[in-house]
């Protein structure tokens, strides 16, 4: 049974530990265990992380590279175990497991790539008495604190630009899935990147973000989560001024006008709803569908969510309609609860509604209709599938109810007329606006605006948090040409 502790300076430790069990959302038994870190590794780690940047930043980046490439091949080797560990934890389908795991690999040679990219300019001088240029250097050592949905695609997020840029961290996932992020991180040392660049601190948030951004050692504090956490961190981290990158939460409108292309907008809504149990961060959260084409959608909306199968790994393997359990009771619990705050309040349950009678944490593909604000799964990021839709009639009114949420990381919308398309990519206050598909890739920056956040995960502006500018002047000896 696998079980993680600490890695500080290259070598786990444990000692002195209390334990933690992992549990497999898809049978609820356990499946590993952890060692709760506490405040003194959370401070050892950050010393770590310390010591080694100098050797870190210093190297060039072609001898980055040769360890970061390294890094990668040794983790391709060992696919199969990680994936198995990532579906053991998160009760994940085999599928979206190896995407978790693929979107890890992927981010480290792209952000080495960017890396190479980031070219400083000269700045002329009015009267030719200096040369003025600017260049890039790390910011330094840099906390992330990681959740549970994506555990490697988030440590990717994080991993491939610290690296890259010569940076530094302390690493805190998710006490819910921090099993696959331990196994992965453990090969560091096998590809030659020194003790001490990259350091681990498992066990609860309780326990360990405060020490960790209070703090006065790390630059750059990042997380995808919670803006609950956020919040946390931010207010955590006063004792220094800090930089902060935050993924927070996600609360997506998603808008289906009466000329939209039903037989593609439908399964697109209905798929990324139920994907990953419903755990996405840009999963549809209040869908807004025109009154002349409202019981349609629901219809086939429901139709499609009676093709769907539960479990994971391998279960009703080359099917894609399979839900996936949810990450623990508790949450369980919440989404159960969700469904009857909704109905006590004049939701209609279209499809779904109830646990699933079988181990594990398994809730039914759930179609609420006729939902409003006053609802919890309105009001809240749901994090589940519980799928929640309501008509509109008015254009600026639904346009205004979109944004009408504290949050602001992805919006959808599904028409044929490019004037309504050119106003929602202009008026739906979010970080990412898509348009008659769901599109997400490694080169297009992500995340939020209002309480999702601030700072962008991939993409060549992923880097910006991660490095400092420095501006350097040269006096010339003689100013004339």
């Amino acid at each position: 049974m696998a079980n993680y502790g600490a890695l500080i300076n290259g070598v786990w430790h444990s000692d002195g530990l209390e334990k933690l069990p992992v549990l497999d959302p898809s049978t609820g038994e356990n499946t590993g265990e952890i060692y709760l870190c506490k405040e003194r590794e959370a401070n050892r780690a950050l010393e770590a992380a310390s010591a080694a940047l100098d050797v870190w930043q210093c190297k060039p980046i072609a001898e980055r590279e040769s360890c970061i490439l390294k890094f990668r091949d040794i983790l391709l080797a060992h696919k199969k175990e990680i994936v198995d560990m990532v579906i053991k934890e998160t009760g994940k389908v085999r599928g979206n497991a190896e995407y978790d795991f693929t979107m890890l690999v992927d981010c480290l040679p792209f952000h080495l790539e960017e890396v190479k990219r980031q070219y400083g300019a000269v700045i002329p001088s009015p009267d030719n008495s200096t040369l003025s240029y600017t260049r890039y250097t790390a910011v330094g050592v840099v906390v992330c604190v990681l959740t549970w949905n994506f555990p490697l695609l988030n440590l990717g997020y994080k991993l491939g630009p610290i690296l890259a840029s010569g940076c530094t961290c302390v690493i805190k996932p998710s006490e819910e899935t921090p099993l696959a992020t331990s196994m992965a991180l453990s090969y560091l040392a096998e590809a030659g990147i020194p003790p001490g660049v990259v350091n681990v601190v498992n066990g609860t948030g309780l326990d360990l973000v405060k020490p960790l951004c209070e703090s006065k050692i790390p630059r750059l504090l990042t997380t995808i989560g919670s803006t609950v956490m956020g919040k946390r961190m931010i207010g955590y981290g006063a004792t220094t001024i800090k930089r902060f990158s935050l993924e927070l939460g996600g609360d997506a409108p998603v808008i289906v006008f009466p000329d939209a292309d039903l037989k593609s907008a439908i399964p697109d809504i209905v798929g990324l709803k139920f994907a990953n149990g419903g755990q996405i961060c840009v999963s549809p959260n209040r869908v807004f569908v025109h009154e002349d084409i409202y019981e349609a959608f629901l219809q086939e909306a429901s139709n499609l969510a009676a093709k769907y199968s539960y479990g994971s790994g391998d279960d009703h393997a080359g099917k894609d309609e399979v839900l996936q359990p949810v990450v623990s009771q508790a949450s369980l619990d919440r989404l159960k609860e969700m469904v009857s705050n909704a109905t006590s309040k004049g939701a209609r349950v279209i499809f779904g509604g109830k646990a699933v009678d079988r181990p594990g944490f398994f809730l039914e593909p759930t179609i609420l209709a006729d939902v409003t604000d006053e609802m919890s799964c309105q009001s809240c990021e749901i994090f589940g599938p519980i799928l929640g839709v309501r008509s509109f009639k008015d254009t600026d009114k639904v346009f205004a109810d979109a944004n009408n949420s504290e949050m602001g990381l992805s919006s959808y919308v599904y028409t044929s007329d490019l004037n309504t398309a050119l106003r929602a990519e202009n008026e739906l206050m979010t970080g990412n606006v898509c348009i008659n598909a769901v599109h997400y890739s490694i080169e297009l920056p992500h995340g939020g605006v209002k309480q999702s956040g601030y700072g962008k995960d991939i993409s060549h502006l992923s880097l910006r948090d991660y490095f400092d500018v420095r501006r350097v002047s040269i006096k010339r000896k003689h100013s004339s040409l």
